[in-house]
């Protein structure tokens, strides 16, 4: 049987606030350049991977509120949230679940009750030191 696409890569979905509030570095001062610092690193994490998630994966970082308007670079997509990150996120993995149900999909979030929504549409789950640099 031929095989007429590749099967998507593995999705890895960002909560930009909650990773980059994990660290208390100043972001509150810059929170635009906080999220752009945060969006480069991932490039390198789209290439290697994650612990137990191997790359290449197709990264999406969700940003809301001051954060907004930082744009995607190559290897890194940027969701932007007109109201609660955590919505834009549930809506990204549904949609990818639905588009593809065997698509491993892992969000980026120490946030309980945001881990316990997505983990119930099939998604996996890794705190934030697993992106940072």
């Amino acid at each position: 049987m031929e095989q007429n696409e590749a099967a998507p890569l593995p999705l890895l979905v960002v909560d930009g606030a909650n990773v980059v509030g994990s660290v208390p570095d100043g972001w509150w001062r810059n929170r635009r350049g906080a999220a752009e610092r945060l969006r480069d690193a991932l490039v390198a994490v789209a290439e290697r991977g994650v612990p137990d998630r191997p790359g290449p994966l197709e990264v999406v970082l969700v940003l809301e509120g001051a954060a907004r308007g930082v744009a995607g670079v190559p290897g890194v997509r940027v969701a932007e949230a007109d109201g609660s990150g955590d919505d834009r996120i549930v809506e990204l993995v549904r949609a990818a679940r639905t588009e593809a149900p065997d698509r491993p999909c892992l969000v980026v979030t120490a946030d309980r009750e945001l881990r316990a929504r997505v983990g119930a549409l099939g998604a996996g789950v890794t705190r934030p030191r697993s992106v940072r640099p």
